[in-house]
């Protein structure tokens, strides 16, 4: 049996910079991987998504060459092996960058392979025992595959394996109308493929307000993708041309006929085959770790961080996770992350920036609020780079004046969503947010004049 100061399971985003933490302080910690490190987010995750998400970019803008004064000779063709290969080979730099850092660290030990509990403070990796007094999880999650009728009769993909798809499908059909189904199916429809998108829900991103689950519906389909909502018979069986989804069975066309099949329908956590049992750990119904507000779990000595907690799904929120613990357990704080202010993104283009609550959240919560808006063709960075599709969005307290929450779905939307995010998480009123001078000409130059829209929502 070896013996370290700390095990963490998982190299994804938390278990790479805990491990430097641990190592810094002069602590003997092993880290363990049983595929690549990097987690979901390097691996198969925004890194090569986001790659390719700019590579549909540019496909896109070269088309509207013209819109812009500048003439192509020929139509605009897609190497898809070259884009894979790009997008690859950031994956493959990022996830070499992070083993060389933990293979540096002096006081840390890269283990592959699975870990599995034998006791609260012992964990087995092959034939190899493990023991440390306290351990840490960051074991991430995978694409969630329901039991849907046919779906063991026919080939499918999840976003690992479309990732290193290297040819363009004929028609590309999607189940699950949100933020993974929704980047793939616009960067698909840009490659050159036949689209559909399959929804159980009544709309797209059903969390978001309506309305702007109608301006992604509006800006997808006018690229050409077709969406079924309310798709309450999906099934799937073989077909001469490929794949047939069952839709709807009361309207509609009753099935699509694909070519190849995508599902993005959520996630499940890695947490089924850990041996959890054995050290104690309680989990929720959906295999979620359930933890306290300082990502302990009701195991003393045992933490649980990243997408296997339930407490967020994204790559910040679990870095965020890996900042509380060591905050906790190194600078003597008491961080917690009911103190999070969620923030994310949705990377179609253009992207949807989001932060705090929705309007439909916070009338939910009977709150009195003050909305504005502003549509992105009243925006003239948008205007100057003829991308004015969207708009802005701000909701707020009106008797507190405190910042609720805002969205743009426009272009620079992720990025320009931090200068709401940022006033929030420092507390300060919308008077405060008004009377700031952004640069010109900017995208978030407009927030102190979509705050001066607002009415009572």
């Amino acid at each position: 049996m070896r013996t370290f100061d700390a095990i963490i399971i998982g190299a994804g985003q938390a278990g790479p910079s805990l491990a430097g933490r641990f190592n810094d302080a002069g602590k003997t910690v092993a880290i363990i991987e049983r595929k690549h490190v990097g987690g979901t987010c390097v691996n198969t995750g925004c890194k090569p998504t986001k790659t390719l998400v700019a590579s549909a970019y540019a496909a896109h803008l070269a088309r509207r060459g013209a819109d812009y004064g500048v003439v192509l000779d020929s139509p605009v063709k897609i190497d898809m092996p070259a884009v894979m290969r790009r997008s690859h080979q950031v994956t493959l730099d990022s996830r070499h960058g992070n083993e060389s850092w933990l293979e540096g660290m002096p006081n840390c030990t890269l283990i592959r392979g699975h870990a599995r509990f034998e006791s609260k403070d012992t964990v087995r990796v092959g034939d190899e025992l493990l023991t440390a007094p306290q351990i840490f999880l960051n074991v991430g999650g995978r694409a969630a595959i329901p039991d849907f009728e046919g779906i063991g009769d026919v080939p499918y993909m999840t976003n690992s394996d479309i990732v290193m798809l290297d040819r363009v499908p004929e028609h590309l059909v999607i189940v699950g109308g949100s933020y993974i189904g929704l980047e793939f199916a616009q960067m698909y429809r840009r490659f050159g493929a036949q689209v559909t998108i399959v929804e159980k829900g009544p709309r797209l991103i059903g969390r978001e307000d309506e309305e702007i689950s109608e301006a992604v519906r509006g800006i997808l389909e006018a690229e050409g993708i077709k969406v079924r909502t309310g798709a309450e018979c999906i099934r799937f069986s073989k077909h001469r041309d490929g794949v047939a989804v069952g839709v709807n069975c009361t309207e509609g066309e009753p099935e699509v006929i694909g070519s190849d099949i995508l599902l993005a329908v959520g996630r499940s956590p890695n947490t089924d085959d850990l041996g959890l049992d054995k050290a104690g750990v309680e989990t929720d119904t959906r295999g979620y770790i359930k933890v306290g507000d300082d990502l302990a779990t009701n195991v003393e000595g045992i933490w649980a961080m990243g997408d296997c907690n339930g407490r967020g799904a994204f790559t910040h929120t679990a870095y965020n996770d890996f900042e509380i613990v060591a905050a906790n357990l190194f600078d003597g704080e008491s961080r917690k992350v009911s103190d999070r202010l969620l923030g994310y993104a949705l990377y179609i283009d253009p992207p949807l920036g989001r932060v705090g609550m929705s309007e439909t959240e916070a009338k939910k919560a009977g709150k009195k609020i003050l909305v504005g808006r502003r549509p992105m063709t009243q925006v003239g960075r948008a205007v100057e780079k003829g991308e004015t599709q969207g708009f802005m969005k701000i909701v707020a307290d009106a008797e507190t004046k405190q910042i609720l929450g805002a969205a743009i779905l426009g272009t620079g939307g992720d990025e320009s969503i931090h200068g709401v995010l940022d006033m929030m998480n420092a507390g300060a009123t919308f008077d405060e947010l008004r009377w700031a001078v952004p640069i010109h000409p900017t995208v978030s130059e407009l927030w102190p004049t979509v705050i001066l829209s607002m009415q009572p929502g």
